[in-house]
């Protein structure tokens, strides 16, 4: 059924940006504030928080624009190894360009790049080329010996004192990375070395929205976050530095928790005295008290631990995570209270397919209406549900050929004859295109076609992975696709 809004926007906009504001005045001249997380397309945040859109931060960040520059931090290992975002489907390096472009358009600073853990790689000395040939300042830090432990070697000249000095010129400074791994806080700590050796008081903060601090540790939220986190060995906690403080439950996350006393050490060498009594004293996340529907948010957050876990099983299969991170999500979904019987477009799509003995896909509408789709000559499962989904959703009969054959068999002679391919059924993008190209003369194609928006937030299930070409079609169109963690064929090499 259609989602339940639960957490205001625009007060967490007004809210964040007053906060970080508040932040930067208990510093002084500068702070570095780490931000982890997607800053752009924060789907997860839009799934467990309904109401929350994709770019609440960039939005909040506007309206500290003229206050902040960026600092983009990519470790020189995961250039070395050609680490991929799963969810671009790029590498790291890449997407440090991306982003720099990202921010570019809506007009956001963004001052340099920073290549952590450097070693003189070849690779990453070509990538430091490539950036600086096209106008952007490069700083590289180094490997340090005994890191996080031999503070005392850390905090002085041969720890970060060997890291190049990151010129900045605002005051606020947003550090930020394509993924977990980058080094973004000890980009932070060597800029607080280099700036208090320059008499510059600067300070570190921290800003992420998951886990939510001041929500309780199993709330359904903070639980969706650890199914999502599945494969890095995040566990949430409670914050037993704050606990002792100050006599309040917060939670945080085990790394924050572990390296604490660590860093608390670094800030008393480096500042003289730490700022924070915990880690939770670190955030400015204010996410939790923009919840104003707890209970539409809980169930937002509950199917979104079963999506996580038919992805975790794929990506399993795929050899992206070990099989650890499956049980993890399955005991967070015990914790939760669900079972995979709480998505209804599984038993749908499984039914179809048993039926069919072939694979198939189901559409769960904003309605709750469930439309499926099956495998023929001419279409592909998806292809077909999102066909029959367009259909419902436009009141067009299901006889009704929004396609004609005529115009669906050239496109397959090209595919086969001409582009190689075995399979001849069209994909998602292939019959989106038509249905498009029917729309300018048909006036079936063109209501049918105009409901296409209406598929944005809608759940999907196929009983198979689907190609890279179709998974990417249903997240563009907005749409929460799962799949079970097989492959249509045993054929070693997918596309």
């Amino acid at each position: 059924m259609g989602q339940n809004i639960g957490f205001d926007n625009d007060k967490y906009i007004q809210m964040q940006s007053e906060h970080i504001q508040e932040r930067i005045s208990a510093f002084g001249d500068k702070l570095y504030l780490e931000l982890g997380g997607k800053l752009f397309d924060d789907f997860h945040a839009s799934r467990v928080l309904p109401g929350f859109q994709p770019d609440s931060k960039i939005k909040m960040l506007m309206h500290l624009k003229d206050k902040l520059e960026i600092v983009v931090v990519i470790n020189a290992q995961d250039i070395v190894k050609n680490k991929v975002r799963s969810d671009y489907n790029i590498t790291y390096d890449l997407d440090v360009m991306r982003l720099i472009d990202a921010f570019r358009k809506i007009d956001l600073f963004v001052g340099s790049v920073v290549i952590t853990q450097y070693g003189g790689q070849a690779v990453v000395d070509a990538f430091k080329t490539r950036l600086e040939n096209r106008g952007i300042p490069v700083f590289l830090h180094y490997p340090i010996d005994g890191y996080p432990a031999n503070i005392e070697h850390i905090v002085s000249d041969e720890g970060y004192g060997k890291n190049e000095y990151i010129e900045t010129k605002r005051p606020l400074v947003i550090v930020t990375a394509p993924g977990p791994g980058s080094g973004k806080m000890a980009t932070c700590l060597s800029q607080l070395y280099h700036e208090n050796k320059r008499g510059v008081k600067a300070g570190y903060a921290k800003f992420e929205t998951f886990p939510v601090w001041n929500l309780p540790l199993k709330h359904p939220v903070n639980l969706a976050y650890e199914a999502a986190t599945a494969d890095l060995n995040d566990v949430n906690m409670i914050d037993p530095f704050h606990l002792e403080a100050y006599g309040k439950t917060t939670v945080n996350y085990n790394r924050d928790v572990e390296v604490f006393p660590v860093l608390n050490a670094m800030f008393e060498k480096i500042l003289g005295e730490s700022p924070y009594k915990s880690p939770t004293d670190m955030g400015v996340n204010m996410a939790g008290n923009c919840i104003f529907d707890d209970e539409a948010v809980a169930e937002a957050s509950r199917k979104e631990i079963i999506r996580r876990y038919y992805h975790t099983m794929c990506d399993n299969v795929n050899g992206r995570v070990e099989k650890d991170a499956v049980y993890k999500v399955k005991l967070v979904m015990e914790q939760a209270g669900v079972t995979i019987a709480d998505r209804p477009v599984v038993q749908a799509a499984l039914a179809k397919a048993e039926y069919t003995e072939e694979p198939a896909t189901a559409i769960e509408l904003s309605d709750g209406r469930i439309v499926t789709g099956k495998t023929s000559a001419l279409l592909g499962a998806s292809a077909a549900a999102i066909l029959n989904a367009l259909k419902t959703l436009a009141d067009i009969d299901d006889s009704v050929h929004l396609i004609a054959p005529s115009v669906i068999e050239p496109i397959q002679a090209l595919k086969t004859g001409h582009f190689g391919n075995q399979n001849p059924r069209l994909h998602t993008d292939e019959i989106l295109l038509a249905l498009s190209i029917c729309a300018t003369f048909d006036k079936v194609a063109k209501a049918a076609l105009e409901k296409l928006s209406a598929l944005s937030g809608c759940e999907a299930h196929s009983s198979v992975i689907l190609s890279q070409v179709d998974d990417s079609i249903f997240k563009k169109l907005g749409m929460n696709l799962t799949s079970e963690p097989v492959y249509q064929s045993q054929k070693l090499y997918h596309k």
